[in-house]
């Protein structure tokens, strides 16, 4: 079988934040198409890890490339490219309240699309909304007026507003009920069926995890412990991640899915 090509590679990055190591010398490869999962202890590097990749926070040392470019030494313009191949949909959803549904997800068309007409732009951010699974009338609505599950779709709607290749989940199902949580992991599987997305997801949630991830990172202390997927990561030795799993949430997956 011939092997997918690597689109997001980190060579022995360590990050410092307010002077404690919060990664140290993490090395990780994701190749085209796969979902991967990140999971930990709170506090221990997931949204560090994250945030380094994005280029929120710049790593000490090391090296992040992302579609063969070196984004940690890149100029602004190459830096600006990559952007735009990737979508992140952030934990609280990073709506902003005084915009409809239907601006929230123009806005990063305006910013990147420049010389597109304003009936095209509305017209990508009409497909987007269908695309998450929501009637066209939910664009005229404002950010207050959404449930928590749609909230989210249209968070992800706006993070797919570009056509990204990369997919940057954080927590997408936290503060969502059993049932809303499920269907929007059946939201993510079917984008990643339809449109070939890779597509990285840092999550507490073990029934995501169990469901929709090709392999999974298990973070804790800095550094990456295991890569594997989920069915292997129970029967990691490593008192660390025994320790995170063997809790009473940790149990219940292993009997049942989410909300049984």
């Amino acid at each position: 079988m011939q092997s997918r090509q690597t689109i997001l590679n980190l060579d022995r990055v360590t990050a410092v934040l307010n002077r404690k190591k919060i990664l140290d010398n993490v090395s990780l490869s994701i190749q085209q198409g796969e979902i991967v999962g990140i999971i930990g202890p709170s506090g221990q590097g997931k949204t560090t890890l994250l945030k380094t990749i994005l280029m929120l926070l710049q790593p000490q040392s090391g090296s992040v490339n992302v579609f063969d470019v070196e984004i940690t030494r890149c100029s602004e313009e190459d830096m600006k490219w990559v952007r735009e191949q990737w979508g992140v949909m952030f934990q609280n959803g990073a709506l902003f309240s005084s915009l409809t549904v239907l601006e929230n997800i123009m806005f990063p068309i305006i910013e990147n699309r420049v010389g597109l007409s304003e009936p095209l732009m509305q017209k990508i951010a009409l497909f987007k909304i269908a695309l998450v699974g929501l009637e066209k009338e939910t664009g005229l609505k404002y950010p207050a007026e959404l449930s928590g599950g749609m909230g989210k779709c249209v968070a992800l709607a706006r993070a797919l507003a570009l056509d990204p290749k990369l997919l940057f989940l954080d927590e997408p199902t936290a503060g969502l009920d059993p049932k809303s949580a499920d269907d929007f992991d059946d939201l993510i599987l079917r984008l990643h069926k339809d449109l070939g997305i890779t597509v990285l997801i840092v999550t507490h949630d073990l029934d995501t995890l169990w469901r929709v991830p090709d392999r999974v990172v298990f973070i804790a202390e800095g550094k990456i412990l295991a890569v594997c997927p989920m069915e292997e990561l129970m029967h990691e030795k490593n008192p660390l991640i025994q320790d995170y799993l063997s809790g009473p949430r940790g149990q219940q997956q292993r009997r049942t899915a989410r909300g049984g």
